[in-house]
Order: C-alpha cells, then structure tokens, then sequence
C-alpha cells in the first residue's frame, strides 16, 4: 500500500511502480520505427488521425537535434518536448566548447541521466517517454532510451503503440544493405500489416539521415511521398 505513491520508493517485490506505470504510457503513444542502412538511418513516425483543423507540419514527430542528430518520442509529447530542447542546447554547447559536432551517443548518454534523475530523487515524477535518436557521425547509428535512464544502440528498433509487434517484423525483414528509401518502404509496409486497414499514408512523418561526400543529408518528408 503507498508503494505506487512516489518514485523512489521500492515495494516488496523489487519494482518500483512510478516508472512501471510510466512505461505503460510509452506504450499507449504513437508508434515509430527507426532502420539503420546501408549509409543511411531513417526513422518513420505516426502521427495517428489528426483532426483536420490542425496545421499538419505543427504536429511533426521528427525533430532535429544537431545537423546530424534527429529523435522521435512516443509517450507524453510535452515530456519528450523538453528533453528534445535540452539535447539540442548540449548539443550547441559541445560545439562552441570543443569546435565539433558532439557524438550521438553523447547527447543520448546525456538525456538519459536526467531520465535517471528523476526516478531517483523525490518531488517529481519519471518522464513518461522514450525517446529515439539517430545520427550519424563516423556512421549511421540508432538509440533508444528508457524510462529508467537505460539506453541502447540498435540496428532497427521500435517503440511506442504495438512495438512487439513491430519489432518481430523487423526481425525477420531486416537488411543490412537497405537503401534510405528501401527502409522507409520497409517500414511503411510493417506498419500496413500491423495496422490493418487503420493504416493511412498521410499518418506518417519520416526523417532521414543520408550520408554523402559533403557531409550529412537531413530530409523531411510524409508518408504520401513514399504512396
């Protein structure tokens, strides 16, 4: 009794039920898709029905951390919206402290310790999010962090509404020699089968990360791009 009250404190079994009910959040938000290939990481995002009165480019789950950073949350969105602002404000500090652009894992490490914080100390509660974030610096990578403060490095993964599901596709579809575009299909389709006849094109946002000879190519696009 009391032990789902307040996030520091263990009940008998070893859980700690603030975060535990935390991750049942995460898994109530939207879901998203992220693929590392072949020079390349993509990350597709649903944005679920929207209502049509809304300004559909306000509503973008993609967001972009650094030149060569982006994430995407599943969860409570004003959570992820202020971890998202305090990765790109460590991010410009690492390059006016060190004249580089700051490592993916870096900033990844980073957000997860405050996530860790706040199931540490009293006063707050966890942040109801996951958050995902792709880059590329020496080359494509993808992370995911936790509830907990946990992150780890993926070559595909996928978080938020239906992530079981997700991933099992992904398990059994994944390449390693995707193209930027071939992933964003691949994708597209594990949606299409996980969704059913809810799924929809224009539900989707879609962020890639290419790299070329001049450096990283950021692009946005819908999933209507990709019909």
């Amino acid at each position: 009794m009391g032990y789902d009250r307040a996030a520091t404190m263990f009940a008998p079994d070893g859980h700690i039920l603030q975060v535990e009910y935390a991750e049942k959040t995460i898994r109530l938000g939207s879901a998203s898709i992220g693929i590392v290939g072949k020079d390349c990481v993509v990350i597709v995002s649903d944005r679920r029905k929207q209502d049509k009165l809304v300004v559909e480019e306000s509503a973008n789950k993609i967001q972009e951390i650094d030149e060569h950073i982006i994430a995407v949350a599943s969860g409570i969105s004003s959570d992820s919206r202020v971890l998202v602002d305090k990765a790109r404000v460590m991010a410009q500090q690492h390059r006016v402290s060190y004249d580089s652009a700051p490592s993916t894992e870096s900033i990844v490490r980073d957000i997860s310790d405050i996530k860790q914080q706040f199931t540490q100390y009293g006063g707050a509660r966890p942040f109801g999010v996951s958050l995902m974030f792709a880059g590329i610096n020496n080359e494509p990578v993808l992370y995911s962090t936790d509830v907990t403060g946990n992150y780890l490095r993926y070559i595909a993964n996928a978080i938020g509404e239906n992530d079981d599901k997700l991933k099992k596709h992904l398990r059994e579809k994944y390449r390693k020699d995707l193209t930027s575009k071939e992933a964003v299909r691949l994708a597209l389709e594990i949606f299409k089968k996980v969704q059913g006849e809810d799924f929809s094109f224009e539900r989707f946002d879609i962020g890639l990360l290419i790299s070329t000879k001049d450096g990283v190519k950021f692009e946005k696009k819908s999933g209507r791009d990709f019909e």
